[in-house]
């Protein structure tokens, strides 16, 4: 395929499929790892990629009125934990002339999603409250399908269609002609009375029987995570307030030693992820089992964030409450940083708005108020920004630097909870050494999962179609012995 098509390909894209190789997973998954499907599929994605400049769409090349009103946007998540892409199909009107332009507002929004949550999979809701026949727009709907189908691997979990009307039955049939038998049976067909079993209230606008209050608007850019004016540090309850002495020297303590442990594990933890890094070429190299699973960190221009992308928290028979975030700061500036959350009633930061010095690492504790527990819907933000060497650190120094920089200049990290149900959870943990980690990973038993969840799924779909094939063979059997039957009546007929 590259060698007859390279010129039709980004450069960007196969450089990357020759590094990521969950990518390539995920192209197998989606085609049920027929090699010869995969490849087909990926080239055709690829060219479709560079036909539609995927790797450099931003806001500035797209016309601004697309995002304005609100047709297409991400925001909340379904009761499995993924991410809701919503089409208002209401906004959605036929002009051959805004066509392209909004199939590269899809394609945008899908780019975005895919590199700032690494390609966790998507549920699409389309909303067809207040639709009628002049909203029907076929072509767009087949785009916005073979995204999913064709060019977008193991990227859709369900589609849940909201209040279709009867008018768009026939047009739905025939969509359903391009579905493939996989995403045929993710159309969840729904109304007022059943779309909570596939989305809480939470996430659902008021003409849809929920409670969130959410109102789209543009700009800024929809960041649904954090819409609204959070409280950065949990907010402070009665039981904070009386919290005992001696919890606090625990806290301070149990840090304390931390810190200490981390400092003189700080040189092992540096040689282990270069080890990680150098595993490909050097085999004879001697590394802690999964060590790069558990210390995984994110390498951002500011800092570098330990772990990269989830916070494992246990659950309400595990007990655990706390976990630990570790700040580096690369460059040779004070970096300020900020932490936020989705769900600050449950959550408290220590600290969420201070500083880290030119080469030096920072602890982050973040806790579990009594009483709450974890979810997989909530998410942290971590923003940092560099301050000139002559501005102070102090509380009114930050209140006025965060007022004062640019968004431009501000690193923005997300973190996603994770909730376990073993007591010793493969993550940095404020009650557990970072080297005693289980030979399994959270992350490699989730993979596992999926793939067995793949492979149930398609046999499955075989004995279905053997089930139909055999219902058909009974009934088409009937239907010969009732013809034959009649025959040899009308022949006994004839005779007498």
């Amino acid at each position: 395929y590259f060698l007859d098509k390279s010129d039709k390909y980004d450069s960007r894209d196969v450089e990357r499929l020759q590094q990521d190789d969950k990518w390539v997973e995920n192209y197998l998954i989606w085609r049920h790892d027929v090699v010869d499907d995969t490849l087909k599929m990926i080239d055709e994605s690829f060219q479709w990629r560079k036909e539609y400049t995927v790797n450099d769409l931003s806001e500035s090349v797209l016309p601004k009125w697309l995002f304005e009103i609100g047709a297409l946007f991400l925001h909340g998540y379904d009761k499995e934990g993924y991410k809701l892409f919503w089409f208002k199909v209401k906004h959605h009107t036929r002009d051959p002339k805004q066509q392209l332009d909004k199939k590269k507002l899809v394609a945008f929004w899908l780019e975005h999603y895919a590199k700032r949550d690494h390609g966790k999979p998507l549920t699409v809701v389309f909303d067809m409250a207040e639709t009628g026949i002049s909203h029907i727009d076929l072509d767009f709907v087949r785009f916005i399908v073979n995204c999913f189908t064709d060019y977008y691997p193991n990227f859709l979990t369900k589609i849940v269609i909201f209040e279709m009307p009867w008018i768009m039955n026939a047009a739905f049939k025939i969509v359903k002609g391009w579905l493939g038998p996989d995403a045929i049976s993710m159309l969840k067909f729904t109304n007022k009375s059943d779309v909570q079993e596939y989305i809480s209230g939470e996430y659902l606008p008021p003409h849809m029987g929920g409670t969130d209050s959410f109102k789209y608007s543009y700009p800024p850019l929809v960041d649904d995570d954090f819409q609204t004016p959070l409280c950065e540090n949990g907010p402070i309850t009665s039981e904070d307030e009386h919290e005992s002495k001696e919890e606090i020297d625990a806290d301070t303590k149990e840090a304390g030693e931390l810190n200490e442990a981390q400092n003189l594990n700080q040189k092992k933890m540096n040689s282990i992820e270069q080890i990680s890094k150098s595993e490909e070429t050097d085999k004879t190299e001697v590394k802690p089992k999964n060590a790069k699973k558990a210390l995984t960190t994110f390498k951002g221009p500011l800092l570098h964030i330990s772990p990269a992308e989830e916070l494992y928290f246990g659950s309400k028979e595990t007990g655990e409450k706390k976990c630990l975030i570790v700040l580096t700061n690369v460059t040779k500036n004070v970096v300020a940083f900020k932490v936020r959350t989705t769900a600050p009633e449950k959550y408290r930061v220590k600290p969420s708005n201070s500083s880290c010095e030119p080469g030096t690492s920072l602890d982050i504790i973040v806790s579990l108020h009594g009483g709450f527990a974890a979810s997989l819907q909530d998410r942290f933000l971590i923003m940092a920004a560099e301050m000139d060497q002559s501005s102070g650190a102090g509380v009114p120094e930050l209140t006025q630097f965060w007022k004062e920089v640019p968004r431009t200049k501000v690193m923005e990290h997300r973190l996603r909870c994770h909730v376990i149900e073993s007591s010793k959870p493969s993550s940095l943990t404020l009650k557990d050494n970072a080297f005693n980690i289980p030979a399994k990973t959270n992350e490699d038993l989730h993979i596992q999962l999926t793939h067995l969840l793949q492979i149930n799924k398609r046999l499955e779909e075989q004995m279905s179609r053997c089930l139909w094939f055999q219902q058909l063979s009974v009934v088409l059997s009937l239907l010969s012995v009732t013809v034959a039957a009649f025959c040899f009546y009308l022949a006994y007929a004839q005779r007498s």
